[in-house]
């Protein structure tokens, strides 16, 4: 994800019908037993926090509120970027209530 406003990182920038297909697959996942989780990669430094973009698409809030309350594990990092490489570097907290 790249979308970054006022130290915030949202998801998405435009509505997804297969994001919220997946999510529903996670949490069918979960409900069958598995451990199911849902990573979100944040292509930058510098973030405080992850949030659902609502004003983008609020169905894919609701459906990650229920992958919360389903038991499906959600997770976001940041990186370190260079022009050669992207890594994984710390978490950043995630919230997603409206």
């Amino acid at each position: 994800m790249t979308l970054e406003k006022d130290d915030i990182a949202y998801f998405l920038d435009a509505p997804t019908q297969r994001g919220i297909k997946h999510i529903r697959e996670l949490i069918a996942c979960q409900e069958d037993g598995y451990q199911a989780y849902l990573f979100f990669v944040i292509q930058m430094k510098g973030v405080v926090q992850f949030r659902p973009n609502n004003k983008a698409h609020p169905a894919f809030g609701e459906a990650l509120r229920q992958a919360k309350q389903a038991g499906v594990h959600l997770l976001a990092y940041d990186c370190v970027v260079t022009p050669d490489t992207v890594t994984l570097d710390t978490p950043v907290p995630l919230i997603i209530e409206e």
